[in-house]
Order: structure tokens, then C-alpha cells, then sequence
């Protein structure tokens, strides 16, 4: 009987605390929500954030561009400000700009990007060994995350400097490139350019450019970065080169470094048409926060802009990078003031062109690029410290974390996959 009454007083101790835990919201305080810092710390703690755009001069590495120190302008991208804003990994890129296509033009470009191969790999293999690596797949990107290393890849920016030797991407590939962008400003040998150039006597694109497009040397070229597993970037081409070449890539493509046409019509930016090409092929385009791309830029500013940068001999990156600390200040006082009279886009003028793009192709093909050190930077994201500002722009406007990881980098990581299993062997 005792048993009896004790599996009694038991049995009412138990529904007494099951109908506790069934009021408790009725007494118990629920949690605090997590505040927004929180969700994105908890993001940036998921995601692998990849900026698919970064420019260098051919001196980094070394002074006054050492990426292992906090720098100062024209500095953006440096190791402890990519740790402080949530970028793991950034493309630097191997540009040269489009000059004469003769015997001295193509050695030049090629010099010039075995310059800045050599100054990536120099600080990846190593000045800064055990702070990046060198990502050579999507698989090395993350296990380098995974081992809590910043880490590094190689984009190649401009064809030309192949010297119309497709054969070079070999070489190339075998240096770290993983995307090759097939054209600049300027036509080239293999397409043409979406802002052909008086300057080099090309052909408008609506009167059929160059090549109408693509040239077969391109079509070449495409074929032999498939071959390699290189990832085809068609930023910078035009409208009928980047059509044709989604169509004549085997595997996806990507956009490293566009915005939407159909939020500001420049030249640089995707249609909607292209947007749905590269879609349609399994590739991502990765939105740029470049002010110029993203909204109206009055010409008074751009002129005012340009004439500035001549009177203080900024006429490349490199002198940019070189000036010396007065010029510098000059330059950002005037900037400073004609962004005061045009202000820069921000980014929620960002978030703006990455819905459009989600809600025609979805997020499965949409990414995010800075272009910084070329030109990149807009309001709240100006240098790599501020990443976290675009993501707490997305959270903001409803994208899951499932979206946010897709955007910084998981999408862009799939497209390398593709690129990768592609390869021929």
C-alpha cells in the first residue's frame, strides 16, 4: 500500500510540472531576441565571405602596400580589416589595362601580370604563410576556413594579356589563376569590350563592335580555361560577347564584378536578358558596389572626378598606391567635397540591384563583389572593415541565413565546383 501512495505522489508531482512547463510562457519571460550584430555575427560565423573582385598594384607585398599592416588609403583591403569586417577570402587580381596590340604591347602585359603574380604568390607562400593561403580549389577554400586562415585566389582580369596564345592560361593556371575575364576596357582579341575605347580606334557596339561579339581566338580561349577547370568571367564584356560566350563555355560562368541594367543602364551592367543567360547556364553574377554602376553619376562629378585624379598624376594604380601622403590628402578633400555636392550610392543601393537580380534569376545565381583598390566603394562599404554592413543591409530586408551564406560565397563556390569537375585531364 505505501508503494501504492508513493507512485501516487509521484504520478502528481510529474503532471503538476507538465502542466508548469504547458503555462510557462504564461509566467516565464521568453528569451531576448538576438540583436542584429548578433545575427550577423552568427552569419559570418557560418558563411564563407568571398569577394570575388580586388585589384592590386604590382608592388604588393611590399611598401606602401604591405597587407599584413593596417593601412591607410588607397588601401581597403587589408588582413586585419578583412578580419574585422567578416571577409574570409578575396580574388586579388592579375589586371593589365588594354594598350596597343603589337609585339611591345603583349610583353608588357604579360610582364606586368607575371609582376603581380609573383607579388600574390610572395605573400601567400611567404611573407604571410600562416596568416592566408592560397585557395587552388573550392575544397582548399574550405579547409583553409576551416583551419581559421584568411585565404587568397587569383583572378586574371583582361585577355590581353595572354598575347593571343590561349596556350598561356596554362602557365598561368599552374600560378594560382582560377577565373580568367576575358576582356577590359578596350576591345581585345578575344571580344569585345562593353566601354570600347576612341582611344584605340574600336568600333562602337551598336555598330557590331569587333568581332560582333566573340572572336574565334576567344571561343578558343574558352574552350582551353574549360579544359583547366578556369572559371570564364564576363565582366567587362559586351552585351553580344558575354550572350556568345555563355553559350560557348561548357560549364557556368560567372559575372565577377556587374550590377543590374535594369536599375542603372551603364554599359558595365548585366541586362536582364544576360542576367537570365548566365542563370540558365548554373552561373552567378556578383554584384559590384562600384558608385558609378549602381546609380545615375551627374557628369559634372565624373569630369570634376577625372581632372582632379590628372592634376595629381593618378593616371594608374600604381601611381595611386606611390603618391606621396600630401597628394593623397589633396585628392580625398577634393573627392570628399563633390561626394558632399553628388552623394555615393550606399549599400542599401547595393541590396537594391541584388534583389532585382534574386527575384529574376533567384538566389541560387546571385553574388556580392567590391572591386575595391579599382575603383569599389560606396557608402558603409568602403573598405573590407565594413563588410558586415552589407550583411546586416540583407538581413534587414528578409534574406535568410540560408540566403546570406549562398550570396557571400556558396554560390560562387559551386560555380568554381562545376569549373573544377569540367576539367579535362
Amino acid at each position: 500500500m505505501n508503494r501504492l501512495r508513493w507512485g501516487i505522489v509521484v504520478a502528481g508531482v510529474l503532471l503538476f510540472l507538465a502542466a508548469l512547463w504547458t503555462l510557462r510562457p504564461a509566467f516565464m519571460p521568453a528569451p531576448p531576441e538576438p540583436t542584429l550584430a548578433e545575427v550577423v555575427e552568427r552569419i559570418h560565423r557560418k558563411a564563407i565571405v568571398i569577394d570575388t573582385h580586388v585589384d592590386i598594384p604590382g608592388f604588393f607585398g611590399s611598401a606602401p602596400y604591405d597587407p599584413g599592416l593596417r593601412g591607410e588609403w588607397p588601401i581597403q583591403v587589408d588582413f586585419p580589416r578583412m578580419r574585422d569586417g567578416g571577409m574570409d577570402a578575396a580574388f586579388f587580381i592579375v589586371y593589365v589595362g588594354q594598350t596597343g596590340r603589337n609585339a611591345v604591347g603583349y610583353a608588357e602585359a604579360a610582364s606586368e601580370a607575371l609582376r603581380k603574380f609573383a607579388a600574390i604568390r610572395r605573400v601567400t607562400d611567404i611573407q604571410y604563410k600562416d596568416e592566408i593561403g592560397l585557395a587552388l580549389t573550392a575544397e582548399d577554400v574550405r579547409r583553409l576556413h576551416d583551419e581559421g586562415k584568411l585565404i587568397a585566389l587569383i583572378g586574371i582580369e583582361n585577355g590581353y594579356s595572354l598575347a593571343k596564345h590561349p596556350a598561356l592560361l596554362d602557365f598561368y593556371y599552374e600560378l594560382g589563376a582560377r577565373y580568367l575575364g576575358l576582356v577590359h576596357n578596350g576591345h581585345n582579341d578575344l571580344a569585345d569590350s562593353a566601354l570600347p575605347q576612341e582611344r584605340l580606334g574600336d568600333a562602337p557596339n551598336d555598330e557590331g563592335g569587333e568581332h560582333g561579339g566573340l572572336s574565334d581566338l576567344g571561343r578558343e580561349t574558352i574552350a582551353r580555361a574549360n579544359d583547366l577547370g578556369m572559371m570564364v568571367d564576363v565582366s567587362h564584356a559586351s552585351r553580344a560577347a558575354t550572350l556568345a560566350a555563355i553559350e560557348a563555355s561548357r560549364v557556368p560562368v560567372i559575372a565577377s564584378h556587374s550590377s543590374a541594367a535594369a536599375l542603372h543602364d551603364h554599359p558595365r551592367n548585366l541586362s536582364d536578358e544576360e542576367l537570365k543567360a548566365l542563370a540558365a547556364k548554373g552561373g552567378v553574377a556578383q554584384i559590384v558596389a562600384f558608385d558609378a554602376y549602381l546609380h545615375d553619376v551627374p557628369e559634372e562629378k565624373v569630369t570634376a572626378r577625372r581632372e582632379l585624379a590628372q592634376s595629381l598624376g593618378f593616371t594608374s594604380l600604381d601611381a595611386i598606391f606611390s603618391a606621396d601622403a600630401e597628394t593623397k590628402r589633396r585628392f580625398l578633400e577634393g573627392v570628399a567635397a563633390l561626394d558632399a555636392e553628388w552623394p555615393r550610392a550606399s549599400v542599401a543601393t547595393l541590396v537594391d540591384h541584388i534583389d532585382h537580380a534574386v527575384k529574376l534569376v533567384g538566389i541560387d545565381h546571385v553574388g556580392i563583389s567590391s572591386d575595391f583598390q579599382g575603383g569599389g566603394g560606396i557608402g558603409g562599404w568602403s573598405h573590407a572593415g565594413e563588410t558586415a554592413n552589407v550583411t546586416a543591409e540583407l538581413v534587414r530586408r528578409g534574406y535568410s541565413e540560408e540566403d546570406i551564406v549562398k550570396l557571400w560565397g556558396g554560390n560562387l563556390l559551386r560555380v568554381m565546383e562545376a569549373a573544377e569537375k569540367g576539367r579535362v585531364r
